[in-house]
């Protein structure tokens, strides 16, 4: 039978739209910058796997402003690039996430440290439930080469084990790059991390939505570039232990505070009554005003605690705290108020018992440490005061009515972003960086085997397949 002249065009043609229609069910998501040796690798590396597992996917490279082309490598290779004009590693992977199309997506470094063509431990643990499933380098291992020692002994081990503590979360390492969620359930946490520190804020606001968090072994193998790496170990360490800090007031105030308001109470009433000896030391009134001043700074601590978390969950920073709440509608304004004059009226009291004692003496001279023991405690005790009426004050304030929705809602995902419903570009709010993914070619996205790697490439180390 003879063939008609360009039938396999038309048939492309009326196919092309069904196939570019197909739910989407994985994106593979790279952040880049300056990746130009092995973000084709890595791309490619990605297809594979999705055409070796019959999985209806995309490769999507969220581009941080790369000048040496990886751009068009990326292209060349199969991915769908997007530009991200906001710098920071958050920056692009909240881009990425945001254009994605899949239903699930993983996320991983261009720099070839590791293997996109392994990523079956991902999708079963998808498949089981999980809503996040973290990699972990130290159970899959860690090559020679790949970690900085500082990084691999210290940095890693130790923020990790913050975040553990802090959040009462069980994910072993909280920094690995590769990972994958659904993507619905990560867009209601409403990141908004833009730096290195996002890789925290995932794994902390998942832990504290309750999200079903699964964590496989992953190997770290050594990057493919001869640039050095944009990870700055000083620099983005403190990042990401100041956001630990800052989204736990319960580590950050109340805790410390809690001390300082107990050693002082303790020791300052002690010392009221008179001098302490322990062994040869003699804690006197000079102890005493030290005291005096870590039980203001402890309970000013404690009150931090609480409006920071009151303001925090009002502005959907973080879930609301049954605690806080409990403690805001037991101890209401007026409470708080009545408990201030009670305060302050003992510490009115100790001064004009002071007073009649200087009248005693004819306004003259008073024994110094006699007269401290009774004015240090009572004027602390009027500071106390005012600090809990300034604070119920404020805290009342943060419990009025406000049109923005707590965090305790953003769990609540609608019909549109159900986890279970792939998304779609009308799901998505619109996005102020990177162009929208309508504007781009969407035949990239269409498999096809993958193409050679362009002259010059730097060979792979080994096979693309494992």
């Amino acid at each position: 039978m003879r063939e008609t002249p360009g039938w396999r065009a038309d048939i492309g043609r009326i196919l092309a739209p069904v196939q570019r229609n197909r739910a989407v069910e994985y994106t593979i998501l790279m952040p880049c910058l300056n990746e130009a040796e092995t973000v084709a690798l890595c791309v490619s590396k990605a297809r594979g796997w999705l055409e070796e597992r019959s999985v209806t996917g995309e490769v999507v490279v969220a581009d941080n402003g790369s000048t040496d082309g990886s751009q068009e490598l990326a292209r060349c290779a199969g991915a769908r690039v997007i530009s991200v004009p906001q710098r920071g590693y958050g920056a692009a992977l909240l881009a990425g996430i945001e254009n994605a199309r899949g239903r699930f997506v993983v996320m991983g470094d261009a720099d070839d440290s590791y293997d996109f063509s392994d990523l079956d431990a991902f999708r079963s643990a998808l498949d089981d439930g999980a809503d996040l499933v973290m990699g972990n380098r130290f159970q899959g291992g860690i090559e020679k080469g790949a970690m900085p020692a500082l990084h691999r002994y210290v940095g890693n081990p130790v923020l990790s084990g913050i975040g553990r503590l802090f959040f009462g979360s069980r994910i072993g390492d909280f920094h690995c790059g590769l990972r994958a969620f659904r993507r619905s359930a990560i867009l209601s946490l409403h990141l908004q991390s833009t730096g290195m520190e996002f890789a925290s804020e995932m794994v902390v606001k998942a832990t504290m939505q309750d999200f079903e968090i699964a964590e496989v072994p992953t190997t770290l193998r050594p990057d493919g570039r001869t640039r050095p790496p944009h990870l700055r170990a000083g620099r983005d360490g403190w990042r990401h232990l100041r956001f630990l800090l800052l989204y736990c007031p319960r580590w950050l105030f109340f805790y410390p505070g809690a001390v300082l308001l107990v050693l002082g109470s303790g020791v300052g009433i002690r010392l009221s009554i008179s001098s302490w000896h322990i062994g040869p030391a003699i804690l006197d009134v000079d102890t005493l005003v030290a005291c005096a001043a870590a039980v203001l700074i402890g309970y000013q601590s404690i009150w931090f605690a609480v409006l920071t978390k009151s303001f925090a969950s009002r502005e959907g920073l973080l879930p609301l705290d049954v605690r806080v709440d409990r403690f805001r509608r037991r101890f209401p304004l007026e409470q708080a108020l009545l408990a201030s004059a009670f305060t302050a009226g003992a510490g009115v009291v100790g001064f004009a018992i002071a007073m009649l004692r200087w009248r005693d003496a004819g306004y003259g001279p008073l024994e110094a440490t006699q007269t401290i023991r009774l004015v240090v405690p009572s004027a602390t005790l009027l500071v106390i005061a005012a600090q809990t009426a300034l604070g119920s004050l404020l805290l009342s304030i943060l419990a009025l009515p406000s049109a923005r929705p707590s965090a305790g809602s953003v769990v609540a995902l609608d019909a549109s972003s159900d986890p279970d419903t792939p998304a779609t570009t009308s799901d998505r709010a619109p996005s102020t960086g990177p162009a929208p993914a309508d504007s781009i070619d969407r035949s990239l996205c269409e498999f096809r085997t993958p193409p050679a790697v362009p002259a010059g490439f730097p060979p792979a180390r080994g096979s693309a397949r494992h």
